[in-house]
């Protein structure tokens, strides 16, 4: 005997909501859009044309295909035709692949997911699963869509730009001294402007077409043929400060596009060329991408930027800013990696900000091993007379105070130095493994007190008990996230090109991931509630399963996704 089956018998179409699980992951997609206030949208109203899809039912489809690991406007339009759980959060509305693109690229939609963040970040306080005492602050590398081979270098364009200004001031002296052409006025003798290399290509079009009007009213064949020679030169000039103008007109808009970048792509002019981890084979991979700079706790993601810097040292004041202006106020503890560890970020959290910063140092760790300590060469090892203020080298001689010098990054930041150096190291025994000056110089020793006072001042807080135990956190925090991104979530490449598209995909990724978090922690597989849990080992047993499948759930990923969970 079968079930009744007959593919000719009318049925009622019934509420897909009942289609769905208790747990499905819709749901949470759906609570957490409805909270976003009715202002948020208000940008969205038109009062002319077709009246739009509803901003909540867009935002609902894309961040729930989003959870799917669907990334494509295509592959999400497919969805809405076959997933019960978009049919459900779209009402039976089907918008288009253009539809969602544009709509997922909207500079309003900005304000949307960061009110998708405060709205999530004040319910995961509300349900202690967060308590506010810290943020752990990590970035990582993801590739920007853009050919890798469409590279431009800062470099390489001064160099060719340098070139062009030697070689059009070289090829303008010549016609000044053949008498080409008449003098033009210059703003500066060094370099020919993109609009004097027009006015000179203006000049010499004059000077063509003279000598042209005499070759047409010449009736004798040598005389033709002698202006046809006279004109040739003019020409040829001609044709090469064409060439300078539209080569002028390419490095000065290149060099806007740089900024303070040293390199762009063609096809994506926001994304940067930056090292990317190694592939299997150890070959480094040199793409373009952008740097995302995410701030955690509970392995949720609670607030992020974009950034074109490859390395994370000057991305983090900004981000801190961004983070106090949109997202939430700083916690007591700020938590980071080597990478962050400066100077100018210690003096920010420490002074502007009057947090405690759980920032380690590039040489925090081998500061710390014996060989490090028990080197007689190092500086830092060296006994120091305060009274006197010098110090004493491992051969006896002193090194007194001298000068203090100042020093300027190029961004602006000033690092003061008192600079020692040795009475005499001339015939030192130990002169070789001490220093590498030139014979005639002393060992020197540039000394920055306020960098010293924080290093001490770091080392003091990781010693202690609680903000060791909270630095110690870090790696189970942030890391993890990025983890899950890129292996679970299967997102390591961005769909759409520009940094503010960007930054909003990157948006509606981290807001998925933290709604499968959330939505697996929330899953309470049925297990049976006994007194004695390892009777038998049969109930451990069950409470273990349990365990793993809500592991398996957070890490589900459908075959739609052409992407294998890990």
């Amino acid at each position: 005997m079968f079930k009744h089956y007959n593919m000719n018998q009318v049925v009622l179409p019934l509420d897909l909501e009942i289609k769905l699980q208790e747990n499905d992951i819709a749901y949470a997609v759906n609570d957490l859009v409805e909270n976003i206030p009715d202002v948020a949208f208000a940008n969205f109203l038109r009062d002319t044309g077709c009246p739009a899809y509803h901003p909540r039912m867009m935002m609902k489809v894309i961040l729930c295909a989003y959870t799917q690991s669907v990334f494509s406007g295509r592959k999400i339009e497919g969805l809405l035709n076959d997933s019960i759980r978009m049919m459900w959060l779209a009402q039976g509305y089907e918008p288009s692949y253009r539809t969602i693109n544009r709509f997922r690229v909207h500079p309003e939609v900005k304000e949307l997911l960061r009110q998708c963040f405060v709205q999530f970040r004040c319910q995961l306080v509300q349900e202690e699963q967060i308590d506010e005492e810290a943020i752990f602050i990590d970035g990582t590398k993801i590739e920007a869509n853009a050919n890798k081979y469409t590279f431009v270098w800062r470099k390489a364009t001064e160099n060719y730009s340098s070139k062009l200004v030697e070689k059009s001031n070289q090829m303008y002296d010549e016609l000044l001294e053949k008498e080409i052409i008449p003098e033009i006025e210059r703003e500066s003798s060094e370099e020919l402007t993109a609009e004097e290399l027009t006015k000179v290509v203006e000049k010499l079009d004059e000077k063509v077409q003279a000598y042209d009007k005499q070759i047409e009213a010449s009736e004798y064949g040598s005389e033709r043929k002698q202006l046809r020679s006279e004109r040739k030169a003019p020409k040829q000039y001609r044709k090469q400060f064409r060439d300078f103008v539209a080569r002028k007109q390419k490095y000065q808009q290149d060099m806007e596009i740089f900024g303070e970048r040293n390199s762009y792509s063609k096809t994506d002019h926001d994304a940067t060329f930056m090292r990317m981890k190694d592939d299997h084979m150890r070959n480094g991979q040199l793409k373009a991408g952008y740097n995302v700079q995410l701030a955690t706790e509970g392995q949720y993601a609670l607030a992020y930027d974009l950034f074109p810097n490859p390395t994370d040292t000057r991305t983090f004041i900004p981000f801190l800013d961004q983070i106090e202006e949109r997202y939430f106020k700083l916690p007591k503890y700020i938590v980071a990696d080597a990478g962050y560890g400066s100077e100018q970020n210690y003096e920010d959290v420490i002074e502007n900000r009057k947090r405690t910063p759980l920032i380690t140092y590039n040489q925090y760790r081998k500061e710390k091993k014996k060989k490090f300590k028990n080197n007689p060469f190092h500086a830092v090892n060296w006994e120091y007379n305060e009274e006197n203020d010098y110090f004493i080298c491992p051969n006896g001689q002193k090194l007194t105070f001298r000068y203090i010098s100042n020093r300027t990054d190029r961004y602006g930041y000033t690092r003061t130095f008192k600079v020692y150096e040795c009475e005499d190291c001339s015939g030192c025994p130990l002169r070789s493994q001490c220093t590498k000056a030139k014979e005639g110089n002393n060992r020197k020793i540039y000394y920055n007190e306020k960098w010293e006072n924080q290093k001490a001042y770091t080392r003091q807080q990781l010693s202690e008990k609680e903000t060791g135990e909270i630095y110690g956190k870090r790696k189970i925090d942030v890391e993890p996230v990025f983890g899950f991104l890129k292996a679970n979530l299967c997102f390591t490449r961005f769909s759409v090109r520009g940094k503010e598209k960007v930054k909003n995909e990157i948006g509606f990724a981290f807001m998925a991931m933290n709604l499968r978090k959330y939505n697996a922690m929330n899953t309470n597989p049925t297990i049976p509630n006994h007194n004695n849990l390892n009777q038998n080992g049969s109930k451990h047993q069950k409470l273990m399963i349990g365990t793993i499948f809500k592991l398996i759930l957070a890490g589900y990923v459908p075959a739609t996704s052409n992407c294998t969970a890990i």
